[in-house]
């Protein structure tokens, strides 16, 4: 059973569903119910076309609820308009996919948590701990979701900038999290990129091929994370980093900046440097400014202020996230790296433990939990 081959075919099969007639919540538990047969047939007698397979069953699926709410002449026409089976439709219709889940009637976060789950493949659970919010409230907000675009028309798509932010997250979540979509995000945004010449889909594609550069170095071997300042350089992808750059330059030269570009100028800057020591950090420092500005994001301002402790020092950083909200996600996680560069051990050993205890995944808390380790072993000794 190739559940890859499952993932990747589902928004077609469901997209295909709501262009004969289905509303989204309906063709996505038709497109659930396929695949729950799918895992039981497949095994012994694998179907010689999977998607035409799953188109069928999954419009079958649909016909049978359906049936159980709708009037007969209503019935009557959607078994008409059934599908052979056969083959399926050749396109990709991934991305269509996620305009409609981007539908103006819903607000973009639950855009976001809706395409996540219906298109990304993603677990209510996995969402839920990308949003940093119990299981459950992210569960009440995905079916709101489906109920939203169950009475709505799919004839007005969402607008690119709340495209994007899915898109962005997506990668975010296969970047760092239990299920690899990164590089699906990107060939949805090298995709997106191709259709349209808005410069924000240029800049996210540029900072997602310059973050995507440096991972094969992001882990060690044992599956430790590996901090940026302590990556073997040589093991980034230089043909990705030379893509990114030349995306972002010709997104610059529009003269329309905005925050993906801004983003991925950091990145850009991070990768021109041949070691630790010779990041552009002023410059960095610069680039953070203009984000702040374009967005006033206090992810931004935290990131900032660690920026500005490696270009003015750590007690000018210290300075610059004492303006910031404690509670902050890794705000005491940057409280502790810039102790360190202080040279107070005791507080940032203390720090280190104490933001491990509410690291947002697995291989960020064990380094936090080893940097804190490493500390106490050098007080000790």
């Amino acid at each position: 059973m190739d559940e890859s081959l499952l993932r990747t075919l589902t928004p077609t099969v469901i997209s295909v569903l709501v262009r004969r007639g289905a509303d989204f919540a309906a063709a996505e538990d038709a497109v659930q119910d396929a695949l729950i047969e799918a895992v039981r047939v497949w095994r012994d007698d694998p179907p010689r076309d999977p998607k035409g397979w799953l188109v069928t069953v999954a419009w079958r699926k649909f016909l049978d609820a359906a049936r159980a709410d709708t009037s007969r002449r209503h019935r009557e026409a959607l078994v008409e308009a059934e599908p052979e089976p056969g083959r399926g439709e050749t396109t990709d219709d991934t991305l269509q996919l996620y305009f409609l889940c981007a539908h103006p009637s819903l607000t973009p976060a639950s855009a976001v948590a809706l395409t996540l789950r219906a298109v990304g493949g993603l677990t209510t659970r996995q969402i839920a701990q990308a949003y940093l919010v119990p299981e459950a409230t992210m569960a009440q907000r995905i079916s709101r979701a489906k109920r939203t675009v169950s009475s709505v028309r799919f004839d007005q798509a969402g607008d690119v900038a709340t495209v994007l932010r899915v898109l962005y997250l997506v990668f975010n979540e296969g970047y760092s999290g239990d299920v690899d979509l990164a590089a699906e995000a990107i060939r949805l945004t090298r995709e997106l990129a191709a259709r349209t010449r808005h410069e924000e889909v240029a800049g996210l594609l540029a900072l997602m091929l310059l973050h995507h550069a440096r991972r094969p170095a992001r882990t060690a071997p044992d599956g430790r994370l590996v901090p940026l300042a302590e990556q073997d350089r040589g093991l980034w992808d230089t043909r990705l980093i030379a893509e990114g750059v030349d995306v972002l330059q010709a997104a610059l030269a529009r003269d329309r900046l905005g925050e993906f570009q801004a983003q991925a100028a950091v990145a850009a800057l991070h990768a021109d440097a041949r070691t630790a020591e010779e990041t552009d950090w002023v410059q960095i420092v610069e680039w953070y400014d203009e984000l702040v500005r374009l967005t006033g994001s206090p992810v931004a301002r935290l990131n900032r202020a660690v920026a500005v402790g490696e270009a003015d020092g750590p007690r000018a950083g210290l300075a610059a996230l004492a303006e910031l909200d404690p509670a902050l996600p890794r705000h005491t996680a940057a409280a502790a790296y810039l102790h360190e560069r202080d040279g107070d051990l005791v507080t940032a050993a203390r720090l280190y433990a104490e933001a491990a205890r509410s690291a947002p995944n697995l291989p960020e808390r064990d380094h936090l939990t080893r940097q804190a380790a490493r500390l106490n072993a050098k007080l000790r000794g």
